[in-house]
């Protein structure tokens, strides 16, 4: 994460040698694009790697989430139309596994996150027009969130998100990034 890209930056933020990134988000912060709400956000938090034109990336995420929409996660992205980001949000009440995948509008998908949601492991996979979406709850064991089209690009950015759009304050830290080619396993190969 020590070459990436702040879109966005939040007031608060640090980043240690170790790679650890601890942010905390300010006030009203998203990314959506139209879909049933009819607005625009791209103002979340997203510290953004370059990637080659194919890639796997992976990283863990802890948080305490306590508002609604509080979220915290991955995110890849192309441009401000062309995105997904994934990982815990709250929502009716409790932690959702959560994604968001847009290509000029947004859509949501979730599912109750029956694991440890204020420490998960987030792994997005990126080849040849497919986007693989992988969550973990020890950084080894990695069950599918999400398998879809996904546009094809010559890089991308790829990295830490995190969004608050009904408060400020969310406290996240962010380590174990990893980038590389992209895994290339089976689809039901969980490792």
């Amino acid at each position: 994460m020590k070459n990436g890209t702040w879109l966005n930056e939040p007031t608060s933020w640090s980043l240690q040698d170790n790679g650890y990134l601890e942010m905390v988000t300010d006030q009203g912060t998203d990314f959506w694009q139209e879909t049933l709400y009819g607005f625009k956000r791209d103002n979340g938090h997203f510290l953004g790697v370059t990637t080659a034109d194919a890639f796997t990336a992976q990283l863990r995420i802890r948080g305490e989430y306590t508002k609604l929409y509080d979220q915290a996660g991955i995110m890849v992205r192309v441009d401000e139309t062309r995105w997904v980001k994934a990982g815990v949000e709250l929502s009716d009440g409790r932690a959702m596994l959560s994604s968001v995948l847009t290509n000029g509008q947004s859509d949501w998908a979730t599912s109750p996150y029956e694991n440890d949601h204020r420490d998960f492991w987030m792994r997005a996979t990126v080849a040849r027009g497919v986007l693989r979406l992988q969550v973990s709850a020890d950084g080894k064991l990695w069950p599918l969130v999400r398998l879809a089209p996904f546009p094809v690009a010559t890089s991308y950015l790829v990295g830490p998100m995190a969004c608050t759009p009904q408060r400020s304050g969310l406290s996240v830290g962010f380590s174990d990034f990893s980038l590389g080619a992209p895994l290339g396993k089976e689809l039901h190969d969980l490792s």
